[in-house]
C-alpha cells in the first residue's frame, strides 16, 4: 500500500509491526493460545478469601495507563471487559525489561489481542483485576478503532454515524455497547422458534436458493445466468411452493429459516436480502394456525425478555395469546368507511382516487385493496392482530373460505403497525390453482411486474394429491425488530445492503500530465489536500510548493522538489 495513503495514525502502527519483528515478536502467531477463562467467569466467581486464582485470558487492548513501573490496561474478550495489572518486574523478572518498556509501553496500540497469564486479585480500590504474569502479542492492529472520550460529560469520537456503523459492522460490535446484545437476542429468537417446531415433530429441511420460477409471492425476483444450464435463474422470493412438494411427498410437517431474496427497494422497514421461516403442517387450517402462532410468538418474547410484553416505540406490546381477529373488509370499512364487499375492480379503483391514491389500470381488484389496506389500516394495528379473509384476488395460493364466497382462509398477522406473518388454508385443488394461476399471468399481461409465474411442475406436484395443509410465513428480521425493540431493520442485521461508498472525486493521472505534472507527484498533491485540478487555480505558488514539497519531506520520499516558478507554471496551466 502507498505510504500516502495511510494516516499517521496507521504508519505509526506498521513502523511498530516491524520493529516488533526485528525483535524476534510474531505479531500474527500461529499457535492456539490456551485460554481458560472470561472476564465475567472470573468476576462472577472470585471469592477475596480463597487462594488466588491462575487464569489465563486473551482479547482486545481497549485501554491503557502507564505510571512508571506499573501500568493497568483493559482487556475485551467475547464476553466483556477486565482489567489486566501489569507490573515491569513481574513482567520481566530478568535484566531485559523491553517487554514492559518498549513492547507494552510502546509497540503495543489500543485495538491490539493479547494474550495474558496471572492470577485474579482485588485492588485498594476494589476493582476485580488480572495481576499479568506473562504478556503475549496474538495479532497487531493496523487500523486505530473510534474509541469514545469523555469530558465534561460530553462523548467525543464516537462511533455513530450510521452508514459507518451499518458498513463497517466488524467496528461497530467492538466499541459500541449494547449491539452484540442484539445480534445474541437475534440467535436466541431463531433457537426459540427452532426449539417450539422441534418439539411440534416438525421437519427442518433445505429447498433451493436458486429456482427455475420465482414462486410462492407477488414479488420482484433478482435474476442471473446459470452458465452450465445457458438458462436464467432467479434467487427465490419464497420457499413456499418447494415446501408444499415436501407435504405431497409425505412429511407432517416441514419448516425452513433461509434467505430470501426482492428485488426492490430498501427503507427502515425492507432489505432487499432478508430471513424468512416458512412451516406447512398438514390436515391443519388457519384457524390452528392462529393459535399456534400465538403460543410460537408468547414462547419467544419469553425467551428473549423474559416475559410476554416488550417495550417498542414507547408502547407496551403483549404477545400473551390471545389476539384479536379482524376480517381485511371489515378493518378497511372500519378506517375509511367504504365497503369493498360486493363491489367491482372499477368501484374500488374509482374510490382510490377519490381519496387521492395513485392507482392505475395495471392494478387488479386485490391490488387496490392490498393498497387501500396499506394506505389506511395496516399502521393502525399495534397489538398484535390477525387481519384475516382476503379476497380471492390477493390471494393465488389460498384456500377458498368454507362459508364466505370470493373470500380466502388467509391470515397476516400485523404487530407495530407492520406485517409480521402472512398464513393459508393452503389450496390443494390442482384445477383452481391452475386457474389462480392462470388469473396472475393475465395481471402480468397488465403489466404487473410482481404477478406469479406458472409453476407447471408444482401443478403436477398438487395433481397427485396434497393433503389439507395450513402453511405460514414469519419475517425473521422484522421479528427480531419486535423482540429487541429496533426500530429500524439495519441495526438487526449484520451486514445490511448498503449503496457503494461515496469517494471525492479526483482528477486522473493523465488530467493532472496535461496541466506538466509528472505522475510521481500526483499521489503528493492529493495527499497534500488538492485532488482535483481545479483545486490548484487560486492557489498561491509558494503555498502550493510548501504543501506538496512539506508532503515529500515529511514522508521522506527523496523526491527532487521542483522550484518555485515550475508551480506557477502548473497553476498557471490549471486556470487556462
Amino acid at each position: 500500500m502507498n505510504v500516502l495513503e495511510l494516516s499517521e495514525q496507521e504508519i505509526g502502527r506498521r513502523e511498530s509491526l516491524q520493529e516488533l519483528r526485528a525483535m524476534g515478536i510474531d505479531p500474527y502467531p500461529a499457535a492456539a493460545y490456551p485460554t481458560s477463562a472470561f472476564s465475567t467467569d472470573i468476576r462472577d466467581n472470585f471469592v477475596d478469601e480463597a487462594e488466588p486464582r491462575e487464569v489465563c485470558i486473551a482479547g482486545r487492548l481497549m485501554g491503557r495507563r502507564v505510571m512508571g513501573k506499573a501500568s493497568f490496561a483493559e482487556l475485551q474478550d467475547s464476553k466483556g471487559r477486565i482489567q489486566v495489572y501489569i507490573s515491569r518486574d513481574d513482567l520481566c523478572p530478568g535484566e531485559d525489561k523491553d517487554l514492559y518498556n518498549k513492547v507494552f509501553k510502546r509497540l503495543l496500540d489500543i485495538g491490539d489481542f493479547i494474550g495474558v497469564k496471572g492470577y485474579v486479585f482485588r485492588t485498594q480500590t476494589g476493582e476485580i483485576s488480572v495481576h499479568a504474569r506473562e504478556l503475549t502479542l496474538l495479532s497487531k492492529s493496523l487500523k486505530p478503532l473510534p474509541i469514545v472520550k469523555y469530558k465534561d460529560g460530553v462523548a467525543y469520537d464516537k462511533f455513530d454515524d450510521p452508514e459507518l456503523r451499518y458498513r463497517q459492522r466488524y467496528v461497530d460490535l467492538v466499541v459500541n455497547e449494547g449491539v452484540k446484545d442484539t445480534f445474541l437476542q437475534r440467535a436466541t429468537v431463531i433457537r426459540t422458534i427452532r426449539r417450539v417446531l422441534d418439539e411440534a415433530g416438525y421437519t427442518e429441511v433445505e429447498t433451493p436458493t436458486l429456482q427455475a420460477i420465482a414462486g410462492g409471492a407477488s414479488a420482484r425476483p433478482f435474476i442471473t445466468h446459470f452458465n452450465a444450464l445457458n438458462t436464467d435463474m432467479y434467487m427465490r422470493i419464497a420457499t413456499e411452493l418447494y415446501l408444499k412438494r415436501l407435504i405431497v411427498g409425505g412429511f407432517e410437517g416441514v419448516y425452513e429459516i433461509g434467505k430470501n431474496f426482492r428485488n426492490e427497494g430498501m427503507d427502515r422497514n425492507h432489505n432487499p436480502e432478508f430471513t424468512c421461516m416458512e412451516l406447512y403442517v398438514q390436515y391443519k387450517d388457519y384457524n390452528w394456525m392462529m393459535s399456534f402462532t400465538e403460543q410460537l410468538l408468547e414462547a419467544v418474547c419469553i425467551a428473549v425478555n423474559g416475559k410476554p410484553e416488550r417495550e417498542i416505540d414507547g408502547q407496551i406490546i403483549s404477545f400473551k395469546a390471545p389476539y384479536r381477529r379482524l376480517p381485511i373488509l371489515e378493518a378497511i370499512k372500519e378506517k375509511t368507511g367504504f365497503d369493498c364487499n360486493g363491489k367491482t375492480e372499477e368501484e374500488i379503483r374509482a374510490f382510490c382516487r377519490e381519496k387521492g391514491m395513485e392507482v392505475d389500470e395495471t392494478m387488479g381488484k386485490g391490488k387496490l385493496i392490498d393498497e387501500l389496506f396499506g394506505e389506511y389500516c395496516e399502521g393502525t394495528f399495534i397489538q398484535p392482530t390477525f387481519i384475516t379473509d382476503y379476497p380471492v384476488e390477493m390471494s393465488p395460493l389460498t384456500k377458498m373460505h368454507r362459508s364466505k364466497p370470493g373470500l380466502t382462509e388467509r391470515f397476516e398477522l400485523m404487530v407495530n403497525g407492520k406485517e409480521l406473518a402472512n398464513a393459508y388454508s393452503e389450496l390443494n385443488d390442482p384445477i383452481d390453482q391452475e386457474e389462480r394461476f392462470k388469473e396472475q399471468m393475465r395481471l402480468a399481461d397488465k403489466g404487473d411486474d410482481e404477478a406469479m409465474i406458472i409453476d407447471h411442475d408444482f401443478l403436477r406436484a398438487l395433481q397427485y394429491g396434497m393433503p389439507p395443509t395450513s402453511g405460514i410465513g414469519i419475517g425473521i428480521d422484522r421479528l427480531v425488530m419486535l423482540m429487541t425493540g429496533k426500530t429500524f431493520i439495519q441495526e438487526v442485521l449484520f451486514f445490511p445492503q448498503m449503496k457503494p461508498e461515496k469517494k471525492a472525486p479526483r482528477s486522473t493521472n493523465e488530467e493532472w500530465q496535461a496541466l506538466g505534472i509528472d505522475a510521481q507527484w500526483v499521489p503528493l498533491f492529493n495527499k497534500a489536500g488538492y485532488y482535483l485540478t481545479s483545486d490548484i487555480r487560486e492557489v498561491k505558488a509558494q503555498k502550493l510548493q510548501q504543501d506538496v514539497c512539506g508532503v515529500n519531506k515529511k514522508f521522506k520520499l527523496g523526491l527532487d522538489n521542483p522550484p518555485l516558478n515550475v508551480f506557477e507554471q502548473w497553476i498557471e496551466a490549471a486556470n487556462k
